[in-house]
């Protein structure tokens, strides 16, 4: 096939799912379903640490962007989709298309960074809890978080420009639900080489630098655990990074589950449900993880909706293990 100019393209046409009309409004349902749950769960989140002064706190902080990140984060593919699929169009225009892969490269990122950043603020927090009030500062929060935004910011720059430079053919049908990188350059007819490696090096920024920190950042808390005399201390501070961990441990396990299924697979529709996990389910389960085993958490919440009277401060739990851990 001729390329056509890189000018001349107006659309491409996603496939979504399933092509058969009778599991549209099924497919519909479910995922607005999902994306209502997302959206108000990571709000209530929010709600809940702004209003309460008691989580006032850097790991709370750090939560809160956590939870606005995944709101944005499914807000950039699943609305498309739900409009898509209402008015009986699998049309995306070439500019909308540019625009979703950069903003769901962005929100990726820095849900990484955050959670790597997380992993950080618990790493203080356990191994060094005599200096944790002082390192971990209101600025140095900030910071961190100021940080990831520019790192993920420049990456999704990066990598959507590049995508710019490339000429399509005439088959510009996406087998996905969401203009997905990897998707869209392998419908160009012309040399894909720089943004092959482009990929692989923002797939090491994002992946493998991240991950690392995480691992170092828990193999120094594990073995400070380890450090802890009584039974009870141990389960005080495991019990702080554990909901944590279970979102590190979800999110990768189902961006590497997502990767395997892409290269296993040759069907275009099984990769587009494989790749539903890490930016629609990761996203609506986090608020369930942290409000299910995060008893800080779901006081606040009681108390937004005035089922519980706080009596004092809600992160005892979290003081009494940094004195324990002092001591």
């Amino acid at each position: 096939m001729e390329p056509r100019n890189l000018t001349a393209i107006s659309e491409f046409l996603l496939l979504g799912f399933s092509e058969e009309s009778a599991f549209q409004p099924l497919i519909f349902g479910l995922f607005l379903s999902m994306y209502l749950i997302t959206v108000f769960g990571n709000l209530l989140i929010i709600l809940a640490i702004s209003s309460d002064s008691h989580l006032h706190m850097p790991m709370y902080f750090f939560l809160a962007n956590l939870s606005f990140v995944d709101i944005c984060f499914t807000s950039t593919t699943i609305p498309k989709m739900l409009w898509n699929i209402q008015t009986q169009s699998k049309v995306i225009t070439y500019e909308d298309c540019i625009t979703q892969m950069y903003f769901f490269l962005l929100f990726a990122g820095l849900d990484n960074y955050i959670l790597t950043v997380m992993a950080y603020d618990r790493f203080l927090a356990i191994c060094h809890p005599l200096h944790y009030t002082v390192s971990m500062n209101p600025r140095l929060c900030g910071l961190l978080v100021l940080v990831s935004w520019i790192m993920s910011v420049l990456h999704s720059l990066l990598q959507t420009s590049v995508v710019l430079r490339l000429s399509f053919c005439t088959d510009l049908e996406i087998p996905h639900f969401f203009c997905e990188i990897k998707q869209v350059v392998q419908l160009a007819c012309s040399d894909t080489f720089l943004n092959d490696m482009v990929m692989y090096f923002g797939a090491g920024l994002l992946g493998g630098g991240p991950l690392a920190g995480i691992l170092y950042s828990y193999s120094k808390i594990v073995s400070s655990i380890c450090g802890i005399s009584s039974a009870q201390g141990k389960y005080k501070a495991f019990s702080t990074c554990a909901s944590h961990l279970s979102v590190v441990f979800l999110f990768y396990c189902t961006s590497l589950g997502v990767y395997l299924s892409s290269t296993a697979t040759q069907s275009s529709y099984s990769g587009a449900t494989a790749s539903v996990m890490y930016p629609v389910v990761t996203p609506m389960l986090n608020p369930f993880i942290y409000s299910l085993r995060n008893r800080d958490i779901k006081r606040a919440l009681k108390k937004s909706f005035g089922k519980e009277t706080m009596k004092g401060p809600i992160a005892l739990g979290q003081l009494h293990l940094m004195a324990e851990l002092k001591a």
